[in-house]
């Protein structure tokens, strides 16, 4: 079975999604899953601002007070938490993904797409990484099994792998994809949001059959 996830890697109930699909998968031993990691950015116009905290940027956003912002993001990694997952917001730097969707499209041509987006989450909502930052990419990227040079040729580039995100983001909306997380089970089946692991479960049920 095939599963199209789009993401994004600054979205915290990607993160959580993932968790809990893979909780899912673990009722299905005897049966093979190709997970194929999609493109999306949230806002593709954020730029880096290393200087503001998540909440205030949030804030801002949404025209919410910083302490609305704040009981906003505990709910959150209250939620990560009941999957295992340790979000730190007071660390989370603010970037843009474009560069890390790059990296992660060429992490799928070497069949490392999961690997490059689990470490970019947990670079992003655990250890507070930049990742907009250079030297952080590759050292992120070389963890997951890819080659410093050729990730150092990839941000040297302005267009390399930017057609494959751009491609993707494109087919989110022409399928309705309104936000992310957005599962397809064997182009048969779509399951929106990080929902609990029993829907997961189901849906993989109904495909099966």
């Amino acid at each position: 079975m095939k599963i199209e996830i789009w993401s994004d890697i600054m979205c915290p109930f990607c993160y959580i999604g993932k968790r809990q699909l893979e909780s899912a998968l673990e009722s299905f031993p005897n049966n093979d899953f190709e997970i194929e990691w999609k493109s999306f950015q949230l806002d593709p116009t954020i730029t880096s601002e290393p200087d503001k905290d998540v909440y205030t940027f949030l804030a801002e956003r949404k025209g919410m007070s910083i302490e609305q912002s704040k009981e906003m993001h505990k709910g959150v990694s209250e939620r990560a938490k009941s999957v295992g997952l340790d979000y730190n917001f007071d660390k989370a730097i603010i970037s843009n993904s474009l560069n890390a969707h790059r990296i992660i499209q060429l992490a799928k041509t070497k069949n490392l797409g999961d690997e490059m987006e689990e470490i970019f989450f947990k670079a992003y909502f655990t250890d507070g990484e930049d990742l907009n930052n250079g030297l952080t990419l590759i050292k992120l990227g070389t963890k997951a099994g890819l080659e410093e040079n050729e990730i150092r040729e990839l941000l040297e580039s302005e267009d390399l792998f930017v057609k494959e995100v751009q491609s993707d983001i494109k087919e989110a909306g022409e399928i309705g994809v309104q936000g992310v997380p957005f599962f397809v089970f064997d182009r048969k089946y779509a399951v929106s949001g990080a929902q609990p692991v029993d829907a997961f479960v189901q849906t993989i049920q109904e495909v099966l059959k």
